[in-house]
């Protein structure tokens, strides 16, 4: 009755999940004057006006690759100083250890709104305003805390035998963590960056308030200001949610074993 019960809620959450997809789907391809008809969508005929409207007119493919570039940077740099960084704090014996990490994890929960004018300043003192360094430097204020505390939970997983046999070999401590610790933790890399990399590709606030220009547009920002002077383009505007959300959702399907692993890594066990 138990396994029934949780194949029931498993089945009635992904249908929650599905259906407003599915339907962002179908409308995407359907005559802006059908978008809200009863009518059926048998009687209804598909046209791709809407998605050749976002590449054709709106330049769409910019935001799409602004997004690319900076969630792609972020994800790199963040692993770069993450791994070294939590390879640290699991590992070595330090006073105040305990603190550090409770601060990584209080940045990384930190409210974004509250840092917004001080980054901004910052940012147009470094000419920085409206360019891809402009907002991966601040997406790496949080995407970094998020990376360390996740790969410090897995390298405290990870047998610490292997490496003093490897620096007993003669191997130097740090030797021994890019050599052995390391490779053993790269499904736990995977999983950060998959993490990290969706994080960067959400994320709306500090790309709107960085970004002038609609050629330094991320899709977020690019979806939300969509917009006609007269009327909302619908149409486009579900076609531009599609081409975000698609991607987003095939990795999230793809991965989903290992995303699960990384939001539940260091927990309790029972």
């Amino acid at each position: 009755m138990t396994t029934l019960l949780k194949r029931a809620a498993i089945a009635m959450l992904f249908v929650l999940w599905a259906l407003p997809l599915g339907w962002m789907t179908l409308a995407s391809v359907r005559p802006e004057s059908a978008l809200f008809e009863a009518a059926s969508p048998a009687s209804t005929p598909i046209v791709w006006d809407h998605y050749r409207a976002l590449f054709a007119e709106r330049r769409f493919w910019q935001p799409v690759l602004n997004s690319i570039a900076v969630a792609s940077a972020t994800t790199l740099l963040s692993l770069l100083v993450a791994v070294p960084c939590a390879y640290a704090m699991a590992r070595l014996q330090f006073r105040g250890r305990t603190i550090l990490m409770a601060a990584v994890l209080a940045v990384s929960m930190f409210p974004q709104i509250s840092v917004v004018p001080s980054l901004f300043l910052i940012l147009r003192s470094l000419g920085l305003i409206d360019t891809i360094p402009g907002l991966v430097l601040p997406y790496l204020t949080f995407a970094t805390p998020l990376a360390v505390w996740l790969m410090a939970a897995f390298f405290r997983e990870l047998p610490a035998d292997l490496e003093d046999a490897a620096r007993l070999d003669g191997a130097s401590r740090l030797r021994a963590a890019y050599e052995v610790a390391v490779p053993l933790a790269a499904p736990a890399v995977a999983t950060t960056a998959i993490l990290t990399f969706l994080y960067a590709w959400n994320e709306f606030l500090f790309a709107l308030s960085f970004t002038v220009s609609p050629d330094r547009q991320t899709v977020p920002v690019a979806i939300a200001l969509l917009r006609g002077r007269y009327q909302v383009p619908w149409g486009q505007i579900l076609a531009a949610a599609v081409i975000a959300s698609v991607p987003v959702a095939v990795v999230v399907l793809a991965f989903q074993r290992r995303i699960v692993k990384g939001l539940t890594a260091g927990a309790v066990k029972g």
